[in-house]
């Protein structure tokens, strides 16, 4: 067992799948083809899911950013990053399960090319349909996304990173054709909280990971953003749990929940797997990771 108090003996987390350096070349070729960008944002971490890079490769392009996953995250923080991003351009907070926000980016994406739309009219061409290229880092919701949006499954989804790795374009009712692009994640991780934050939402892969090491980071960010909805989920007395280290209150939710092995030694890999799964699902709470910088 490492030694989860120390923060240096975290392990660094890493992620480099060869379809990445493929993903940036195609979205640079598709570019000149489409009018506008849709970047879609997890809710929670909207500054650790917006890769640098499209920012540069997609500058030239008008974008709509959408917050997905906001029933997920803390509604307080989500209405800062939506004045945030709004400064910026336009911005939706979204949920692609629950169709929350959906019924405002048709709109929202006509505004954004109303321009386009008349140039194409003046040239006798009504009716054309506009055309948006869908980015994001993986499993952030962009498949989800253009089923909601186009009212069928023509993207494949599933609860994982990495599972769109091919260009596809698909149709929609609103005269707006979308080009969904497989994910594409950070080429490193300079920075250590924006690696956390991928690996804490689901961004990179489990397998690559050391769950218990990460589910130790979460109940000490937890346990220093939402101390109350932590504890409450895991009948942890907070004023106890507040005077434990990270690994100790990983522990405890362990021994609170009954996952035990021979010795009387809680069962790690459970109890990671557990508190990774109901931070995820929303079932500790609304949490966001972050919240915008300062001005």
């Amino acid at each position: 067992m490492a030694d989860f108090n120390k923060k240096e003996n975290y392990s660094e987390i890493q992620w480099f799948p060869g379809h990445m350096a493929k993903t940036r070349r195609i979205i640079k070729e598709c570019l000149p083809s489409v009018d506008a960008v849709i970047e879609i944002l997890d809710a929670r971490i909207p500054l650790s899911s917006q890769n640098p890079e499209i920012n540069s490769i997609c500058a030239s392009k008008p974008r709509v950013v959408l917050l997905s996953k906001s029933t997920l995250a803390s509604p307080s923080a989500t209405a800062e990053w939506k004045r945030y991003f709004s400064e910026r351009g336009g911005c939706i907070a979204a949920d692609f399960i629950t169709g929350a926000g959906l019924s405002e980016i048709e709109p929202a994406i006509k505004e954004l090319l109303a321009a386009k739309a008349a140039r194409n009219e003046e040239r006798g061409m009504v009716g054309k349909s506009l055309r948006a290229m869908v980015v994001g880092i993986p499993n952030v919701g962009k498949s989800s996304f253009i089923n909601k949006f186009c009212g069928a499954k023509k993207a494949k989804v599933e609860d994982r990173p990495g599972v769109t790795l091919e260009k596809q374009w698909v149709r929609s009712p609103y005269g707006i054709d979308l080009l969904d692009m497989p994910g594409v994640l950070w080429p490193k991780f300079d920075v250590r909280v924006v690696a956390e934050n991928l690996a804490l939402t689901g961004a990179v892969k489990d397998k690559v990971l050391n769950t218990e090491e990460l589910a130790v980071i979460l109940c000490a960010r937890l346990m220093a953003s939402e101390p109350e909805l932590f504890c409450e989920r895991y009948k942890l007395d907070i004023s106890v749990a507040s005077s434990l280290e990270p690994y100790e209150i990983f522990e405890l939710v362990g021994r609170k929940r009954g996952f035990l092995v021979s010795g009387g030694e809680i069962n790690e890999e459970r109890t990671a797997l557990t508190l990774l799964d109901e931070f995820r699902s929303g079932k500790i709470g609304r949490i966001s990771l972050e919240r915008p910088p300062r001005k």
